[in-house]
This record gives structure tokens, sequence and C-alpha cells, in this order.
């Protein structure tokens, strides 16, 4: 079991930066839409990674610090970057193939859900409480009233895709968990810690499923969504995640999923 501080409320300043987190990852789902007609998804979600990474390795270079990490810290890195981006985003890419953006985000909204239940588990400090349950009940339902009820039209189509995206929520959910370990990390270090190892679980994966140098060369457009997927909606994104993670525990943390369909 984890045994954490309780979790403070959210301050206005994180209700902020949580409003901010939801546009850049409602983006993700636009600039992944579009980058996956040029690459395949494995190799999408490694360049969403290892680019954030080098972006962020980039700017410890030029303000002339750099994490100072232990080999347990990148043992653990390893476990937050499998369970926070090497699954997820694999997950989600594949599912994005084959069903509608709009059915993701619903599926995608439940990780709170899961959030609520692991952390009834594995957690002191974040119990469920009537509070909770319903208003992240209303929060589920409001995203699927906001999206439209036509989008759960073909709930019972594709199932594995569907899975594969409630496969992502749950990870996101144990990710949050997991991340407390690093409230005593700097931001920037956390995210590119966890970046950096989700870099080397995803490359060689990558390269030997998906062949990608054999695939025709992806287009401008292709690259430019990626691009943006990889510095604004992974890199600074997950600045913020691990910003409000410390302060504000998973269970608020995650929240950010019912923002994202508005955005």
């Amino acid at each position: 079991m984890v045994r954490l501080s309780s979790a403070p409320a959210m301050s206005n300043k994180e209700w902020v930066l949580l409003l901010i987190l939801s546009v850049l990852w409602g983006g993700s789902f636009f600039f992944g839409e579009v980058a996956l007609a040029g690459f395949p998804p494995l190799t999408l979600a490694c360049a969403r990674v290892g680019f954030a990474a080098l972006a962020l390795w980039a700017y410890f270079i030029v303000s002339g610090s750099s994490p100072r990490l232990s080999l347990k810290t990148w043992g653990l890195f390893l476990i937050m970057g499998a369970l926070n981006n090497v699954i997820p985003f694999s997950l989600i890419l594949w599912g994005q193939t084959h069903i509608a953006s709009a059915l993701a985000a619903i599926l995608n909204a439940t990780t709170p859900l899961f959030t609520l239940l692991l952390a009834q588990v594995l957690t002191k400090d974040e119990r469920l409480s009537p509070g909770k349950c319903l208003g992240i009940a209303l929060g589920f339902l409001g995203v699927v009233a906001m999206i439209g009820p036509d989008a759960i039209d073909g709930l019972g189509d594709a199932l594995w895709p569907q899975i594969a995206i409630l496969g992502a929520a749950l990870s996101y959910a144990f990710a949050a968990i997991f991340g407390r370990r690093f409230r005593d990390l700097r931001a920037s270090h956390a995210a590119t810690g966890q970046l950096s190892a989700s870099t080397l679980i995803l490359l060689p994966i990558a390269l030997y499923v998906e062949e990608p140098w054999s695939l025709p060369m992806p287009s401008s457009i292709a690259w430019s969504s990626m691009l943006c997927l990889a510095l604004f909606s992974t890199a600074v994104a997950y600045l913020l995640y691990f910003r409000i993670l410390k302060t504000a525990g998973a269970s608020n943390l995650l929240l950010v999923t019912f923002l994202i369909p508005a955005s």
C-alpha cells in the first residue's frame, strides 16, 4: 500500500494549470490522428516521447543544469514510463486507427473512475467519498452529453480497439498513483526522467515491430503534427502533470480527462 500524506484541495492556480493541461492533451487527439496518416502507431508513440525528451534535455543544456538522479530513481522511471506513456500511448494510437476520436475521448474519460477505485485500495489519503463518486459520475455523464449520444452508437463494434482505450485509461490511473513517489523531485526532472525512460523502452520495440525505415517518408503535415504532439502535448504537458500531481493528488489530477473533450 502506498502511504502518502493527505492531498489538499485544489487551489485556483491548480485549476488554471489543469485547464491548460486539458487543452494540451485535448490537442493530442487531433495531432495524433493527423500524424497517424504518416507514422505507424508504435513509431509515432516513440517519436512523441523521444522528441519531447530531447526538448527537455536541450532546455537543461542551455540552462546549464541537469537532473542528478540515482540508479534506483531511473529504475522507477522505467515503471512510470511504461504505465504513463508506453502502454497508454500505444493503445490509444492503435485504437484511434479503428474507432472515432469522439468515442475514444469518452472511453478515455473513465480514467478518474479507475483512479478512485485504485486509490481506495492503494492509498490512505485519496479514499472514496459520496461527494467524489457523485462528482466523477456527473463529470463522465457530462462528457457523453457534450460529445453527443451518437458517439456511443458504435460502442458494441470494434470491441478490441475499445478495450485498448479502456486499458490505456486503467494504465493512466495506475501511473497517477505510482507517480506520487516522485513528489520530492522538481516537475522538470520528473518529466524528463519519465520521457527518457519511455523512449528507451519504445525505441527497440518500434524498430523491431514496424521497421519504420522501410515505410514511405511521412508528409510535412504528419511531421508537423508529430512535433506539436511531442513538444506541446507531451513535453510541456508533463511539466504541468507532475506539478499538479505533487500538490493536488492523483484523483484531482485525472479530472483533466473530463475537460479534454471540450478542448
